[in-house]
C-alpha cells in the first residue's frame, strides 16, 4: 500500500473521521441521547471549547451524521439529532468503548 492509496481504505477514511478531537465523544453522547441540544453536549462534555463544539457539529451536520432541527419557540431552539448514518456508528463507538475497557 503507497501512501496515495490510504485516503481510499475505508479503514483509514473512518479512523481519520473517528479520530478527529472530540468527535467520539460527541458521537457517544448523540448515541446515548439521540437527540442533543447544544448547551447540553456542551454541559456534558468537560474541557470542550464552545467553538470546538460548534465546529464539530457543523462538520457533523456536514457529513450527513447529525441533523439540525428548529423549533418555533420562543425563544428559538434547535436539536442536533442521529441520521441513519449516524446510528449506523453505534457499532464502531461500542467496539471502541470495548477495546478501552478490555485493553485500554
Amino acid at each position: 500500500m503507497t501512501r496515495h492509496d490510504i485516503p481510499l481504505c475505508p479503514i483509514s477514511r473512518t479512523a481519520v473521521f473517528i479520530g478527529s478531537k472530540w468527535t467520539a465523544q460527541i458521537m457517544r453522547e448523540m448515541l446515548l441521547h439521540e437527540r442533543r441540544r447544544y448547551q447540553d453536549l456542551l454541559d456534558t462534555l468537560e474541557g470542550i471549547a464552545p467553538n470546538t463544539l460548534s465546529h464539530r457539529l457543523k462538520l457533523l451536520e456536514q457529513s450527513a451524521i447529525v441533523t439540525r432541527e428548529f423549533y418555533e419557540e420562543n425563544p428559538p431552539r434547535a436539536e442536533y439529532v442521529l441520521t441513519e448514518k449516524g446510528r449506523a456508528m453505534g457499532g464502531i463507538i461500542a467496539a471502541m468503548r470495548q477495546w478501552g475497557e478490555d485493553y485500554g
